[in-house]
This record gives structure tokens, sequence and C-alpha cells, in this order.
């Protein structure tokens, strides 16, 4: 409701101030293409996120000095730190990485953003960039329009440049227009009193324009055109920095709990950064100035020696923050805890963030699908058998584990879905589907999340089984025949067999030996769901059982050993194979 009212009086106000000022156009249009070659920039750094830039931020978590520097250099040659943030987000989200490590990308991403500064002060304002601009677009349009993903996003990215550079070029030359009206400088405003001041409006400035480094090309722009002074410059980056917190907060609201530990992660970061420079932004103007002259930059070149305070005061964060990594992490796991339902299983590993590409929601795909195999069918099959899990993952002989497992569980399968299996499962379905009509997906990866959805409907499939079987089972009891509790004990023999080798397959470290007992048994199952049961037959010719227990064992032969030879499969699928995108980079290597 705030946003959407911010956003109309915003809208309103800006266009009186394009009406009645005509100068202030020029500059409003370069904030636009500015804005818009940013936005083309994202989306052409986007197609390469699968492989090389998912890549380098994967890989360099595992020492917080090599993530700090993966996020500064991803950062500063995408643009975009808020793509390194969704990067991120989706990492953690997945469990790919934890939280720790993302911190060290954000703050990398932090000294990135730097890299716009001197973008725009050393190369934007020093040459007639509008003439480089020009090539960039006809190039990129050239190459957008390309059916080839790479090609269409090198074209989004040098139509990107292009408009970036033309929106420099625009804002440049508003402000030198609008001085010849207007001489902003008669509001500068000296001392602390103007640092908390102009810090205020550049986080006002940089919560409209959503882009921290969008904000400082206006200021650098402004400052090349003699629009504002260089100390209350110094106090609009300061305001940018912070300003980046309001957007990172208004993004999160909307994401799960690790978008939102990242975000607070941000505005902690920014904000602890902010109050250091505006505590120190004397001394280190004077540091600048000893700088400038040590590396004979001019004394009047104010936007390198602003590039140069910008830089320093985002690397003093990083060294603040870097001792108190594992305390912030604490605080923000304290502060935002994962939802807790007792009533209903929720998805524990799929949220918004997973689907942005496809390694996390692939990866996001098999955990969840793990961990409703472990802690839902795993329990509900056992139970339906009226076997404790216990005895399973125990050393106990199957036989005893028969023999003393006598007394009825009153296991309500049905109820046990609905509560364990329904609500997971069907997320499960939503998000892989979701994966392969809005994501671009290569024949691998395309074949492992239609390989999950085929788990996850055998899943269910046995619960069905297992409902019939348990039915049956309950009903064994109560009548007293010998004969037919020895049917079903063996059918429950079978099947805790294969739970138990199944378990071992799944938390042995040498699985391949579990994994040749289930091919054989799986094998056989396959075998004896075509066969008759000889032991009914002769039960039935010796007037051991009625027909209705006869139909009831015949029924649940087939459906254990049905129920059987799923479970397998499942097993097979989840944890027989690695990750698709480790199988197709491994392929790629081979093939190079």
């Amino acid at each position: 409701m705030f946003r959407r009212l911010f956003f109309t009086i915003f809208l309103v106000v800006l266009a009186v101030i394009l009406y009645f000022n005509s100068n202030f156009k020029t500059i409003s249009a370069g904030v636009a293409i500015l804005l818009f070659g940013m936005i083309m920039l994202e989306e052409g750094f986007k197609v390469f996120t699968k492989g090389p830039l998912q890549n380098i931020l994967k890989k360099a978590t595992n020492k917080l000095y090599k993530s700090i520097t993966a996020g500064a250099f991803v950062t500063a040659l995408i643009q975009s730190s808020s793509l390194v943030s969704v990067i991120t987000i989706s990492f953690i989200s997945a469990g790919l990485i934890t939280l720790s490590e993302g911190l060290g990308l954000i703050f990398g991403a932090n000294i990135g953003t730097t890299a716009t500064a001197w973008l725009v002060a050393s190369f934007g304002l020093k040459i007639k960039i509008s003439a480089l601009a020009m090539p960039m677009l006809v190039f990129g349009i050239i190459f957008s329009f390309q059916k080839k993903l790479a090609l269409k996003g090198i074209g989004n990215v040098l139509a990107g440049l292009g408009f970036f550079f033309l929106g420099i070029h625009y804002m440049k030359e508003g402000f030198d227009i609008f001085k010849e009206s207007i001489d902003l400088t008669q509001f500068a405003i000296t001392g602390y009193l103007g640092v908390l001041i102009y810090t205020g409006l550049g986080i006002i400035i940089t919560t409209i324009l959503q882009s921290s480094s969008a904000t400082l090309a206006l200021i650098l722009t402004a400052l090349a055109a003699g629009q504002i002074e260089y100390e209350n410059a110094l106090a609009l980056a300061i305001g940018a920095n912070v300003g980046t917190t309001i957007t990172a907060i208004l993004g999160s609201l909307s994401s799960n709990v690790a978008g939102k530990r990242l975000a607070g992660a941000h505005f902690v970061f920014n904000i602890t950064t902010g109050l250091v420079a505006i505590a120190l932004i004397f001394p280190l103007a004077k540091l600048v100035n000893q700088l400038s002259e040590l590396f004979n930059i001019a004394a009047t070149d104010f936007t390198i020696k602003l590039a140069i305070f910008h830089t320093i005061f985002n690397i003093l964060g990083v060294l603040l923050m870097i001792p108190f990594t594992q305390t912030l992490e604490k605080l923000l796991t304290r502060v935002f805890k994962e939802k807790i339902d007792k009533d209903i299983d929720e998805p524990k590993y799929l949220n918004e963030a997973v689907l942005k590409f496809p390694s996390t929601v692939i990866t996001s795909l098999i955990k969840e699908s793990k961990y409703l195999y472990k802690n839902a069918i795993f329990e509900i099959v056992a139970h339906g058998l009226n076997i404790h899990q216990s005895d399973i993952k125990s050393d106990l002989k199957i036989k005893k584990i028969i023999k003393k497992s006598t007394e009825d569980m009153r296991t309500d399968v049905e109820d046990l879905y609905y509560k364990k299996v329904k609500v997971i499962y069907g997320e499960i379905i939503r998000y892989a589907t979701t994966a392969q009509n809005d994501l671009k997906l290569n024949k691998t990866q395309n074949k492992t999340i239609t390989d999950i959805k085929i788990a996850n409907r055998k899943m269910v499939e046995i619960i069905k089984d297992v409902k019939e079987l348990n039915k049956n089972l309950t009903l064994s009891l109560t009548l007293d025949n010998p004969y037919l509790l020895k049917e079903y004990d063996g059918f429950r023999k079978k099947a805790t067999k294969v739970l138990r080798i199944i378990y071992l397959f799944r938390t042995d470290e040498h699985p391949e030996k579990y994994a040749e007992k289930l091919l054989e048994l799986k094998i056989e199952a396959k075998e004896k769901i075509r066969q008759s049961n000889q032991s009914i037959d002769r039960l039935i010719r010796e007037n051991l059982i009625n027909a209705e227990m006869a139909s009831s064992l015949f029924n649940d032969y087939t459906n254990v050993n049905d129920m059987i030879k799923k479970m397998i499969e499942v097993a097979e699928l989840l944890y027989g194979k690695t990750d698709s995108l480790l199988e197709n980079n491994e392929s790629k290597k081979k093939s190079a």
C-alpha cells in the first residue's frame, strides 16, 4: 500500500516538474535511458548465469576472501549487484551455499559496485561517449535479433552498455543546459549538517531510482557540470550506498527466509558502512587528497576523487564486517526463523528464489524429493506394515523383526498422506513443471526434472499400494487364521528387507554393493508380478483359506511386488544418479 502511494505521488510530482521545467527533461531522459541500459545489461548477463558466472560464484564460497573477490569481480563485470544478490539468494535457498558463504558474495558485491563510479568518472565523462554508444546500440540490436541464445545475450549486453553511455551523455548535457538557468551550488551546505542532509537526499534518490549505480552516475555528471559541491557529492555517495538497503528490504518482503536474511545482512553492512563513512568523512576526504597527489591526479578532478572515496569507504566497510561474519549469521538466523507448521509438512527446499536458475531449481527438487522419500514414504510404508522404523535401521535380523512386530499400529495411511505428502508432492510437481516451461533447460536438465516427476508419482502410487495392503493386513489380525497370517508375514518380510537395503543404499559410504542387491530384487519383483504364488494355490487346494482370503492374498501378492519394484525404482532415480548439472559439466569436459 505504502509503495503504491509513494509511487503515485512520485509520478505526479515528476509530471509537474517536466511540464514546468523543460531543462529538467534532458536530465530525466538521461536517467531513464541509463536505467534502461542497466536493465538490458542485467538481462544480457542472465543468459550466461547458467554457466561461468554461477560456477565462479558457487566455487568461490569455500573461503571468505575468495567469495568477497568473486562477488566484487562479477558485480564489476556485469554492473549489477542485484543480479549477484538474486544468484546468491537462489544458492542459499537451494542449499548450495550457507548464509555465511553468501555474506562474502554480498560484501564483495558492494566493492564491485564502485566500478560504476570508475567507469563513469574515468571514461564516461572524459570522452565524447555518445560516439561510442551509437555503434554499441547498432551491433547490440543486430545481435539481439539472432535466434541463438548466446548471441541474444551478447546483443543485450552491447545494447545495455550503449544505452548506459548514452544516458550519461544526456545527463551531462542536461546539467550543462540546466546550470545556465539555475545554479544548484547555491543550495550547498557545509559541515556535518550538510553531510547529514545530503546523505538523506542520496537515500531518497536511490530509493526512487532503485539503483545506487544510477544515483552515482547522476551525482558524477552533476559534479562534472559543477552543479554540486564536492563535499556534498561525497555525502550523496554515502546516501546512495545506504539507499540500496531500502531496495533490498522492499525486494525481500515477498521472498523466503533466505532472502530476508540476506536483505538483513545487506542492511546491517550498508548501515554500518554508512555510519562509519559519515563519522570519518573529513579524514577520508583528506586521505583521498593525499592519494590524488601521490598518483598525480589533478586537485580539481573531483569525479575521480569521488570514485576513490567511494571505493575506500566500501572496502573499509568490508574490513570492518569480516571479523563479525559468524556473529552476523547467528543474529540473522535468530531474527528470521523458519516457519514451522506442526500439522502439515510443507516444502523445505522449494521457494520462488530457486526458480531463477536451472541449477538451483534442480538441486532443490532433488533435495525435496529425497526429503519426502526419507521422512514420509519410508515412515508410511514401515508403519503400514506394522514395523517400527528403528527396527528397519537396526542390525536385528528381518525374521526377528517380523516375529516381534505382531501388534496393529493403527496406521491411518490416508491421514499420513494428507499430512506428510500431499502438499510437498503438489509443490514438487508445480515447481518441476514451471521450470520446464519457463527456464531454458538443456536435454540433460530437462530429463532430470522429468525423472524427478516420475519418482514422485511413483511415491504416491506406493502409498496407494501400502494403503490397500495395510487394510488387509489389519483384517488378517482379526480373522485368527495362522495360514493367512503367515502369508502376510511373508509379504512384510520381503518389503522390510527392501526397506532396509534402500536405507543402507542411501546412507552407506559404499552404496555400490546395495545397488546390486536392489537390482536383483527389482528383477525378482517384476517376475513375480507375472507369476502365480504356489503357496497361496496350495492353501486354496487344501481348503486352509476361504475364497475371500484367497482373493485378498492374490491382490496383495501383486501389490507387494509392484510396491517393491516402485520403491527400488524411486531409490535408483533419486540416489543412483549424480546431479544432472555435474553430469553435464563432466560430459562437456570429456567432449573438449
